[in-house]
């Protein structure tokens, strides 16, 4: 197949376009505006494969989006491009109602009026795959409740609402227009190449570096954790073997507390990285409680058996294998970090685009 996938710079999206291409014979055309989270650097190690292309496009813009319709005709789209910090949409929500509600919108419709004009196994074989979050759920206040694929919608914060409404809308694209659908909603992911502002990474450059380990109120708080190539996988799954019309939950089957997190990446790094900063004797001595986030939820928890029972798909990392794959990870492609940090990554993403 031939693959669009938006927010292919992203964290997600970079890791599915290493999978398909070191891994598969698809080729991919990665859809992307590049925002501060896009970076092409993720990317280097595949970049000048011929089934890779790269197009510097703005989901909100539809004239572009027709003309890469019309220029490649591609057999599927995965849609990831979405703003999803939650912190972020908490002091600035505007850019999160733009790119995930006006954006997917957008594509929807671009991808409609170009499925409606191809014919035969073509159209039939089409499919638009929008990769969502557990976030859109709300919480749950149990401690044995699971997310279903038919759990009602409780999105708490502007992103999670945001991605809600985008999940709402790819439906009404289904029912109403006939576009062959199929959505996902998947746990926390972690895994190498992370944006430095998500939890895991933030904890292990800042122990590194000696500076406060922050937590969020008493760390309570439980995800479930899916590592990020488990997750690729399973959505090519999906795109392969799922239905039109369905939605396929993705967990990692992983239920962590933030402060047990933080905690366990504290602990490999006293293994992994023994000289430490100056008057640190143990990495966990860095953790710092700070206040909670407005309208923080309390629990996360995918059940993922329905994609394990219809189409075979399990993850084959545990958090403890995953998260000590992450950390070494980081320790060693520190200068990618610290690319990131100083915003050097964005003059080498601008430089290397085409």
């Amino acid at each position: 197949m031939k693959i669009f996938i938006t927010g292919g710079a992203g964290f997600i999206g970079s890791a599915l376009i290493r999978y398909l291409i070191n891994e598969t014979s698809h080729s991919v055309v990665n859809v992307d505006k590049l925002t501060y989270a896009g970076n092409l650097e993720s990317l280097a190690s595949i970049s000048d494969n011929s089934r890779y292309v790269f197009e510097r496009v703005d989901i909100c813009d539809a004239q572009a989006l027709t003309h890469l319709f019309n220029i490649h005709s591609p057999d599927a789209v995965m849609h990831l491009a979405a703003e999803s910090h939650v912190d972020r949409s908490i002091d600035k929500p505007a850019a999160f109602i733009e790119t995930n509600i006006v954006g997917t919108y957008t594509l929807l419709e671009a991808a409609r009026q170009y499925w409606s004009q191809l014919e035969g196994d073509k159209k039939q074989a089409f499919r638009f795959h929008h990769i969502s979050t557990d976030e859109v759920f709300g919480d749950l206040h149990g401690t044995s409740d699971l997310f279903t694929e038919t759990t009602s919608y409780a999105p708490s914060s502007p992103y999670s609402a945001s991605k809600a409404s985008s999940d709402h809308l790819v439906r009404a694209w289904q029912r109403t227009f006939g576009l062959p659908v199929i959505v996902t909603n998947c746990s926390n992911n972690y895994g190498h190449y992370q944006f430095p502002e998500k939890l895991i990474p933030v904890v292990i450059l800042n122990a590194i570096a000696g500076k406060p380990l922050p937590v969020y109120g008493n760390g309570q708080q439980i995800r479930d954790w899916l590592y990020v190539d488990d997750h690729a996988r399973a959505l090519l799954t999906v795109l392969e073997r799922g239905a039109i019309g369905e939605t396929y939950n993705i967990g990692g089957h992983n239920e962590k507390t933030n402060l047990t997190v933080v905690q366990t990446i504290c602990a490999i790094l006293d293994e992994l990285k023994s000289e430490k900063p100056k008057d640190v004797v143990h990495y966990a001595d860095l953790i710092t409680y700070v206040t909670d986030r407005p309208g923080h939820d309390l629990r996360y928890a995918i059940d993922a058996s329905k994609i394990a029972r219809e189409l075979q798909w399990t993850p084959l990392e545990t958090f403890e294998t995953g998260l000590r794959k992450t950390v070494q990870w980081y320790l060693d492609n520190l200068m990618w970090c610290e690319h990131i940090q100083d915003g050097s990554y964005l003059s080498t993403t601008l430089q290397n685009e085409s």
